[in-house]
């Protein structure tokens, strides 16, 4: 039994659910989001809440029914408050600045790295070192956010580089004479 799975997603006032045509649409101040229904799962708007359980008593059922209530309540977190996710630079010369619909880099390379930021996904930098991504999908926050920390992974010497905030980085000590 999934004790995450078993309590019911409440859905607060201003939010409207409805499961038809094979996919949840949750609906809220923030905007609309939809996810595709697994077969193996059954989703019912009842009262307050949006109730999720296992259609049949496979193993897959059990294993998909604790993940698929959590992306529910993800939906309903999404389009009431929304997502953020928070980098931080570090090192000499780093530096990012938001314009517009595309952030500036300055990671150290021989060029500036321009990214641009994809629909949905709002970007700002309250100061050189900092950048906050918000949106209201989890997964397309968190995928962005990667993205930007590809370009310069903290390195474990200095800890130079782009980290989440409250991201630990394992420093190793150097060379020894």
């Amino acid at each position: 039994m999934s004790r995450i799975g078993k309590k019911p997603v409440p859905v607060p006032a201003g939010v409207t659910a409805t499961v038809e045509g094979g996919q949840i649409s949750v609906k809220g101040p923030k905007g609309t989001l939809t996810m595709p229904l697994r077969d193996e799962i059954s989703y019912s708007v009842e009262g307050d809440g949006i109730l999720v359980k296992p259609a049949n008593d496979t193993k897959q059922a059990r294993a998909f029914w604790g993940m698929q209530r959590t992306m529910v309540q993800n939906l309903i977190t999404g389009v009431t408050e929304g997502f953020t996710k928070t980098l931080e630079i570090t090192g000499v010369g780093y530096r990012a600045n938001a314009q517009g619909k595309t952030l500036k880099l300055q990671l150290g390379y021989s060029h500036d790295v321009n990214f641009d930021v994809p629909e949905g996904i709002t970007i700002a930098t309250p100061d050189q070192t900092t950048i906050n991504i918000t949106g209201i999908d989890k997964q397309k926050v968190g995928q962005v956010a990667a993205e930007i920390r590809r370009w310069r992974k903290p390195e474990p010497y200095k800890g130079k580089g782009i980290k989440y905030r409250g991201e630990y980085i394992f420093r190793k000590e150097g060379k020894k004479k």
